[in-house]
Parts: C-alpha cells; sequence; structure tokens
C-alpha cells in the first residue's frame, strides 16, 4: 500500500471531530474492494466508519473489514464487522467468531453500536497540532505507518480469500475444519499431557486442585497453554498458530511472554509455537527470538475393515 492510505486515514480521523460530510475526497474502491466512509447524516455519527466490501455484498447487508473510531473513547478499532441492519447468508468463518473479541466484551460494557463485530486491531488515538498518532491499545506501544498499513492489508487479504475465490465455500469450510482441529488439539493437548512430548520437561499449572494451564488468562489476552519447566520453575508459553500470518503469531507469543516477564518476575520465560507447517517467515522471525521453539502437528487418519 502506498502513503495516499495512511493520508486518507489521518484525514477521516481529523474530519470525524468536524460537522463535514463530505466524501469527495476519497476513491471508490480499495484494493479491489468497494469503499464506503460515513461520517454520519445530517449530524456526526458517534461512530464514523470506513468499510472495505466484497461486490455480493452492502454495507446494511454482509460482513467485512471495517474501521469504527469510537469517538468518545478514542478509540480506533480494524473489525471484522457485521452488518447490523440485514443478515446476511454467510459471515466470517468459525475461527473468527469463535475465537475473536467482540467489541461489546472488549470494552466490558455496553457501546452505541457495532458491538457483536469482532476486534482485529484496536488503537488508542491520540491528536496535536493536526497530526494523529496511533498506539496498540493493548500493548501501549506505537503503531507506526508500516504496522497499519500492514495491519489493513493482512485482514483485507484474509477477506478476499474467503469472500472472492472461486471455492470460498469450500476454503471456509476448510478454514473452520481446521481451526476445530486445532482447538481440539489444544483440549487433547491437555487431556493427554502424560503421554506428550511436553511432559517430559515442562508441568501443566495447578491450583486449588484444577488444572488452570488451559486459556490461562491475561490481561492482554488469554494464553493457550501455560506451563512450567520441571526443573527451573520458569513459566512456558504454549501457542497454536491458529490461522494466524507467522508476523502475527510470533508477535502475539512475543507479547505473552513479555507479560509473563513482567507480572510474574519470569527473566528466564520460554516460548512453543505448535503449528501444522513450518514457513520460511516463521524461520527468520525466530532466528531473533532464540527462545522460542516450534512443534509440528501431524494428523494421521487410518482405516481399517469392519467386519460383522
Amino acid at each position: 500500500m502506498s502513503n495516499n492510505w495512511m493520508q486518507m486515514l489521518n484525514q477521516f480521523v481529523l474530519q470525524s471531530d468536524t460537522r463535514s460530510f463530505k466524501l469527495s475526497a476519497y476513491p471508490k474502491e480499495w484494493s479491489g474492494l468497494k469503499l464506503k466512509i460515513s461520517f454520519g447524516q445530517g449530524r456526526p455519527a458517534r461512530i464514523p466508519w470506513i468499510a472495505f466490501i466484497a461486490p455480493e455484498m452492502q454495507v446494511s447487508r454482509g460482513y467485512y473489514p471495517v474501521y469504527l473510531y469510537y469517538k468518545e473513547l478514542e478509540t480506533l478499532i480494524l473489525a471484522y464487522g457485521i452488518s447490523e441492519t440485514a443478515e446476511f447468508d454467510k459471515s466470517w468463518p468459525a475461527e473468527i467468531s469463535t475465537s475473536a473479541q467482540t467489541i461489546s466484551a472488549y470494552f466490558n460494557k455496553d457501546v452505541p453500536r457495532y458491538g457483536d463485530s469482532f476486534i482485529f486491531k484496536a488503537y488508542k488515538i491520540g491528536k496535536d497540532n493536526g497530526n494523529v498518532h496511533y498506539t496498540y491499545a493493548d500493548t501501549g506501544q506505537e503503531a507506526t505507518e508500516k504496522d497499519l498499513e500492514s495491519n489493513l492489508n493482512t485482514i483485507l487479504e484474509y477477506y478476499k480469500r474467503i469472500v472472492s475465490s472461486p471455492n470460498s465455500a469450500s476454503s471456509q469450510i476448510e478454514s473452520q475444519g481446521r481451526f476445530y482441529m486445532e482447538k481440539t488439539l489444544e483440549n487433547f493437548i491437555i487431556e493427554n499431557w502424560e503421554t506428550t512430548e511436553f511432559c517430559k520437561n515442562y508441568d501443566l499449572i495447578i491450583e486449588d486442585g484444577d488444572i488452570v494451564s488451559q486459556q490461562y488468562p491475561t490481561d492482554i489476552g488469554p494464553i493457550d497453554i501455560l506451563a512450567q519447566d520441571k526443573k527451573s520453575k520458569s513459566f512456558v508459553v504454549i501457542e497454536l498458530k491458529k490461522n494466524q500470518t507467522s508476523d502475527d503469531t510470533v508477535g502475539q507469543i512475543a507479547r505473552y511472554m513479555g507479560w509473563i516477564k513482567e507480572k510474574k518476575g519470569d527473566n528466564n520465560v520460554k516460548g512453543i509455537i505448535i503449528a501444522g507447517a513450518y514457513d520460511q517467515k516463521l524461520d527468520y522471525a525466530l532466528k531473533m527470538i532464540p527462545n522460542v521453539e516450534v512443534f509440528l502437528y501431524e494428523v494421521n487418519f487410518k482405516l481399517r475393515e469392519f467386519k460383522r
């Protein structure tokens, strides 16, 4: 993407604080999708938005990536958007609807609109002297121009893949199947810990007689599995690569490891990524994070004749 996108995003944020509803400065499409923008009708909207829509859908009927600017909360959400007006015959795959946080849950409060849409990225907005500054809402780190463009590109490419491919229906079935398989794998690992490779070196965490390792809660999201080294007692963050880019997976596990380091005082925290395949991007990223390992899972099906 070009710098023009950031210029438009900045213009959108600044215009949202005015009473101008003009749209002539914005293009009609972006990255092969229809581009729709609203600052309100007759009076300023409480939540201005930018939507990227497939040809077969409409803002009032469909699902699509969307920026939602919650002005009163000074928060810009890049969301897996869902129309509030009319239902479409399909929606986001189960890997999104079952794992991503809704906007209502994210804010932990009633929001004026779009509470059923799902969070992809959340940014806090700051403005001074006509300039706009973006920081990640979960970490407080600066969201650079490159970050913002990369995040948008990631969700747009994912969206186009599931709605525009000739095999979109089968792709969604495959994607949902993979999600449920990985979720089942997470349960399987917990339930069969003693027979896995992990058991040789790591223990699950038990509190008050209950295993609390699975979906271990943090204030930046749940860790898939949190374990401890048998000898050193240092923590081990285990994450499954659930239909994410390698960059997102590495960033996610790094954030959780950073949280453990700060909140648990563990300078030797380790990370493990469980993936269906190992790719070059993951390989390069992990060269810079030596305390993260990768395990690959395999699914084997066997058939045997049923004899009466």
